[in-house]
């Protein structure tokens, strides 16, 4: 039997070079070889073959490891959908795009009987129907469907913001608009790593001072958290909804409703800094286990 052989994309910072060292060990244990550092960004298309560093990956690789969120380009993402059509890939292309989208993961879950934020989308040119959704919301939350990191998140608390707002986003040339209810909440919210179905970790994210985001990019702070069953459920629910083999699943408590309401399915979940393992997020070893085992199990 020949070798078996994956390629893999990692971030590197916050310690992820450190992490990919230890996958490449562990699944060298396994007899699976790795090829590293594979940034698609530097492939090619030819013919019925996808190629980078004179390597065809479609044929040499039994399967493909991305995680790297913050070097996604538009080329590579349309490479990884092609592969990601002839050969295993984790997560897969279609996961992985759908959790991309905010509206069509709010959606999705939805209708499997997951409770998210109340959201409406509707044309660009409708914004009499925003302005009715504001006096019936009171506040709401407008999001980029493909946004990451809180960035482009913005509270709309009255007709006036609105008008400020849209002005800017028609200059955006934007095709839709996509808002959420403002949730009452305590301006905390869970963090919930789940692989291959299994429950790997959970951390909680505070938003900064004068904030009402959690966002770490955005002036949130990580902080200790245990979930209760609930929780962890309801995140193992999600991921499996949306088909992801790897999740990290953003949950929060709605006061109002006195119920857990998803925000998030991020497909490329952080692992834990070295700083935030000092603190005692502990969780990273036993994910690194499960990644390694799910590749092994895919590839088999």
């Amino acid at each position: 039997m020949s070798k078996k052989k994956i390629g893999m994309w990692l971030y590197k910072n916050g310690g992820g070079e450190e992490i990919g060292k230890k996958i490449i060990k562990k699944l060298k244990q396994r007899d699976i070889e790795t090829i590293n550092d594979i940034n698609l960004r530097y492939a090619i298309a030819k013919n019925k073959h996808i190629i980078y560093n004179d390597i065809k990956l479609n044929k040499e690789l039994d399967l493909f490891f991305s995680y790297n969120a913050g070097e996604q380009t538009q080329y590579q993402v349309y490479l990884y959908q092609a592969l990601s059509r002839v050969i295993p890939t984790i997560n897969s292309y279609e996961a992985f795009a759908l959790t991309e989208d905010k509206f069509q993961t709010a959606f999705l879950l939805r209708n499997h009987g997951v409770q998210t934020a109340d959201y409406k989308l509707c044309h660009r040119d409708d914004t009499e129907r925003l302005r009715t959704i504001i006096k019936k919301w009171d506040k709401m939350v407008y999001k980029p469907t493909d946004g990451w990191g809180g960035v482009g998140l913005t509270k709309i608390e009255n007709e006036n913001t609105l008008d400020v707002l849209l002005p800017f986003l028609n200059q955006m040339d934007l095709r839709f608009f996509y808002v959420e209810k403002f949730i009452k909440y305590d301006n905390t919210d869970f963090r919930v790593d789940i692989v291959d179905g299994k429950f790997v970790g959970c951390y909680g994210r505070k938003a900064g001072e004068k904030s009402w985001k959690t966002n770490i990019t955005s002036g949130g702070s990580v902080f200790l958290r245990e979930p209760n069953d609930e929780v962890v459920n309801l995140a193992i629910k999600a991921c499996e909804v949306c088909g992801v083999d790897i999740g990290g699943v953003d949950i929060i408590y709605d006061m109002e409703k006195e119920e857990y309401v998803v925000l998030e399915v991020n497909g490329i979940p952080a692992f834990a800094t070295p700083e935030q393992e000092k603190m005692g997020l502990d969780f990273n070893d036993k994910k690194i286990d499960l990644i390694v085992e799910l590749i092994d199990k895919k590839i088999k």
